[in-house]
Order: C-alpha cells, then sequence, then structure tokens
C-alpha cells in the first residue's frame, strides 16, 4: 500500500476517529458515577447554605443526611405524593419544560424540610431565568411558613459585576426576615427592587445596580414557584390549628 496515497491517508484519519470516539466514549462513561456524585454533593451544600449550615466538603453528606429529615413532593393541588420519586431527585428543570409543553397539571414541586436546633425550616428549590441564562437556588422559610430564614442563588451566565452578584453574600442577606405574606395572611412574595427597598419595606430588597433583567428574573423565580406550595401550608396550618 502507498503510505503517500489519499486512500492511506484517509483509512488511517477514519481509523484514528474511530479509536478516539472510542476512548472518549470509556472515558464519559467511567467519569459519570463521579460527575453525578459531584453534582449531588454541590446541590446538598447549596440547600445546606440556605438555613446557614455550611459544613466542610468532606462532611456535606452526613450532614444532610442530620439535618434535612423530610423530603417531600407535591403535586399542583398542594397534596404530598407517596411514591417512589424523592424531592431530591426531582429535575426542575424538566418540571418547568412541563408547562411549554401543557402539562402544567403534572408538575411535581420539591420541598425540603430541615430541623435544626429543635425548630422546622421549608426549603423550596427554585428556578427561573436571567438576562444570559437559566438562574436557581433555594429559599428557606421558618416554622411560621411565612418568614425567610435564608436563600441561596445560583447562576449560569449571568454578567460578571452586575447579575452576577445575585451569588454575593450581601445580596443574600437581605432576604432574612422577609415575609412572603401581608398582615392579612395573603400571599406577596418578596421582590428586588429597583431604587431601593428601605428597611421597612417587608416584602422588597434592593436591586443589584445595572442588573435590572437579572433583578426581575429573581422577584419572578420566587414568586412563580412560592405561590405553588401556599396551598399545601395552607392545609398543613389549618391541621396545626385544629389539633
Amino acid at each position: 500500500m502507498d503510505k503517500d496515497s489519499n486512500k492511506t491517508t484517509f483509512i488511517f484519519s477514519s481509523v484514528m476517529v474511530v479509536v478516539i470516539a472510542i476512548l472518549l466514549s470509556v472515558t464519559a462513561i467511567s467519569l459519570a458515577p463521579y460527575q453525578e456524585r459531584n453534582s449531588n454533593i454541590e446541590k446538598m451544600k447549596n440547600i445546606l447554605n440556605s438555613v446557614s449550615i455550611t459544613p466542610k466538603d468532606s462532611q456535606i453528606e452526613t450532614t444532610f443526611k442530620q439535618y434535612i429529615t423530610q423530603q417531600i413532593v407535591l403535586n399542583n393541588k398542594g397534596e404530598a405524593l407517596s411514591g417512589s420519586t424523592a424531592a431530591f431527585d426531582v429535575d426542575l428543570k424538566k418540571e418547568m419544560d412541563k408547562i411549554k409543553s401543557g402539562k402544567s397539571d403534572e408538575r411535581l414541586y420539591p420541598l425540603f424540610i430541615c430541623t435544626k436546633n429543635n425548630e422546622k425550616f421549608y426549603i423550596i428549590p427554585i428556578r427561573g431565568k436571567g438576562l444570559w441564562g437559566p438562574i436557581w437556588g433555594y429559599i428557606a422559610l421558618e416554622s411560621d411558613k411565612n418568614t425567610v430564614y435564608g436563600v441561596s442563588f445560583g447562576h449560569k451566565s449571568e454578567t460578571p459585576g452586575l447579575g452576577a452578584e445575585i451569588e454575593t453574600v450581601s445580596f443574600q442577606e437581605q432576604f432574612k426576615g422577609k415575609k412572603i405574606r401581608n398582615d392579612s395572611g395573603e400571599f406577596i412574595s418578596v421582590s428586588v427592587i429597583k431604587g431601593g427597598a428601605g428597611v421597612t419595606n417587608h416584602h422588597g430588597v434592593d436591586a443589584i445596580s445595572g442588573a435590572t433583567i437579572t433583578s426581575i428574573g429573581v422577584s419572578d423565580m420566587i414568586r412563580n414557584t412560592l405561590q405553588n406550595y401556599i396551598l399545601y401550608f395552607d392545609k398543613e396550618q389549618e391541621v396545626a390549628n385544629n389539633n
């Protein structure tokens, strides 16, 4: 065979492409379990961060099991479902896609209950849209199911120094103590307000300067998600009052 011919070059290139593709596939398959575990660890860490629990990386799984004492999956009627699906395994992106496909009534809503210092906290996963891509996080409510205890936000591609500021402690600290209901018990949510919310505003935090769209995205993300849990919280409160 002529080593300098086009045919030889083509055959050699084809073989190399196949070999490299096989090697990449084998590598991806072998690394998949480690990638999934790392993703789960990061998710546990963010859930715990929303209730101000920050364990060392080596202790995240143990700490998560210690403090997250219950996981609940709700349907769109605010009813707790019994079944094999765990709250931790619910993919919010896939659940939100059900809206686009006209299957909103099939959506699942995960809820994590944390027990810390003999008090219950309700941790709700949230997901929305920022300026350049998805934003997400967790919002923790105190046992009154009204007062925000803490939040944890993340993003994919918001602008550094602007929308990316949603990940900073200074922005997230503003949410502590805010209320999602008014004095009449009506759901209001918490909004990110341009121009300053002021310390007397129990339902608003200061927006990020120069990041109007991301700030609106955070407001919408919180409101659109929390309203789906109000039915469950109201039912829980009714049961507690009757007891």
